[in-house]
């Protein structure tokens, strides 16, 4: 989780070592409390500026743009609650000078215990592959090009962990197409969509491919 403090002030959540894909209900959930915590601490209903998920939703959620009070862009490149810069300036109804003190003291002590761990860098394709997929962007260049990083520096860092980025994107489709598919308010058209594949039929010979069913009979097979 990070702090955003510049033309407006807000949190971003960033998934370290866990795919940003295999999460929906977790993240809303995060997004819900930190929006929450906000209304308790300032005994006001604040409402954010912007409210950005990474993952897709078929249609409207009515609930929750009636909580945030304003649309949610699903999709989104990141995922992040921002508010007004004015937010800053609330005071916290039930502020403890003194408690504060000694947590941020306690924070501090165990932030410099923590130790150093490198995340995989797996992970961080992943969350780079999935928003791009839908609009047939999901290339090499382009996800080096968003992680800052070489093509061949890309392929070095997978390669140390024994992967390569063709079997990352394969087995992410495969993954992603199963998730999707256990949702029923997606058609499958749809799940060929916002898996990249132009063609219901391309999708479908790639799912026999990896499951040696259809998306159709998967999904039947899931309702029995």
């Amino acid at each position: 989780m990070k702090y955003i403090d510049g033309k407006y002030c807000g949190i971003a959540y960033r998934y370290v070592g866990v795919s940003r894909h295999s999460d929906c209900h977790q993240i809303e959930c995060f997004a819900t409390v930190a929006v929450r915590l906000c209304r308790q601490l300032t005994g006001v209903r604040i409402v954010p500026t912007k409210v950005k998920l990474a993952h897709r939703r078929d249609g409207r959620c009515s609930e929750m743009t009636e909580f945030f009070g304003g649309e949610i862009e699903f999709g989104a490149a990141v995922d992040e609650v921002l508010f007004a810069p004015s937010i800053r300036d609330r005071p916290i109804v039930s502020a403890d000078h003194y408690l504060n003190k000694m947590l941020i003291s306690y924070c501090e002590e165990a932030l410099a215990r923590r130790p150093a761990k490198q995340t995989p860098f797996r992970s961080s394709v992943e969350n780079a592959i999935v928003p791009l997929l839908p609009h047939g962007k999901a290339r090499v260049d382009e996800i080096s090009r968003r992680l800052g990083v070489s093509q061949r520096t890309l392929a070095r860092r997978l390669s140390s962990e024994r992967m390569s980025f063709s079997s990352v994107l394969e087995n992410l489709k495969m993954d992603l197409a199963k998730r999707y598919l256990a949702d029923d308010a997606l058609s499958i058209s749809q799940v060929a969509w916002l898996l990249g594949y132009q063609e219901v039929s391309t999708f479908t010979h790639a799912f026999k491919r990896w499951t040696h069913k259809t998306p159709r009979q998967m999904r039947t097979q899931k309702a029995a």
